[in-house]
């Protein structure tokens, strides 16, 4: 992220499902979105480490604009991204998801070979999910409960010892990134309904449901400083309660030791 007073900070990103198609605004007052290997993952490889690299220089590049007074916003990045490989790379591939999502898994794998091999992800035609993520998930009382083995430290791990592989460390006393828009919903409505699935979906424990010993008085708890900057909540919370602003710079993970 650039500010507007020229001080870059780092460790925004946006987790995105479906390629180009879901690409968010890559530009705002006084901010830069820049990639990840998360936030640019490329459906077919299953990988986006270089896409990720590449949206970075394009950072830099456009960083460097800014600060030398060829450019007076950051807007610049939206054409050259556009202009770049990693854009070509990802439209190309913006029907996988989608293919697979309406016609299921065999269909999906038979759609996506005429589209990648065939016309080389060049069809004339964008295909759209049906419905946002937040919107497909089910009541809690009709979902099967899943009960997932504990940990063998060889092929499955826990949640902490995961989050400091990350590298992340946020200082304690910066802002909360983590925003709700009605602090009473995750009890009062998407606990009830949902068992407040951002208990699950979030990979790295941010938040959790603490009651008393006897089950009583839940209360909601958001566990910042673990944030890897996913997003997933920003996206999958289905009462779209919770928006992820930018933290404090510096934070972010670093995934040195993986």
């Amino acid at each position: 992220m650039l500010s507007g007073g020229k001080r870059v900070s780092y460790g925004a990103r946006a987790l995105i499902e479906g390629g180009i198609q879901s690409l968010p605004q890559m530009h705002m007052p006084g901010a830069l979105l820049i990639g990840c290997d998360a936030g640019t993952l490329n459906m077919p490889k299953i990988k986006g480490t270089h896409t990720a690299m590449k949206s970075g220089m394009i950072a830099a590049e456009t960083i460097n604009e800014f600060l030398s007074g060829k450019s007076n916003d950051l807007s610049c990045y939206e054409a050259l991204f556009k202009k770049s490989w990693v854009y070509s790379e990802l439209k190309s591939a913006r029907n996988v998801k989608p293919f697979f999502t309406r016609f299921g898994n065999i269909l999906g794998i038979l759609l996506t070979g005429i589209d990648q091999w065939l016309f080389m992800g060049k069809l004339p035609f964008t295909l759209s999910h049906k419905h946002a993520d937040h919107e497909t998930l089910e009541d809690a009382k009709e979902a099967k409960k899943i009960n997932y083995p504990k940990p063998d430290g060889v092929l499955t791990f826990d949640r902490a010892s995961s989050v400091f592989l990350t590298g992340t460390y946020h200082t304690e006393n910066q802002p909360v990134h983590l925003q709700l828009k009605d602090k009473e919903l995750p009890i009062s409505y998407t606990l009830e309904k949902f068992d407040e699935p951002s208990q699950r979906y979030c990979p790295v424990g941010v938040y959790e449901v603490h009651r008393n010993d006897d089950g009583s008085d839940p209360k909601f708890v958001i566990n910042s400083q673990n944030c890897i900057h996913c997003k997933t909540c920003d996206i999958k919370e289905p009462s779209q309660n919770i928006n992820w602003v930018t933290p404090e710079g510096g934070g972010g993970p670093k995934y040195a030791n993986m």
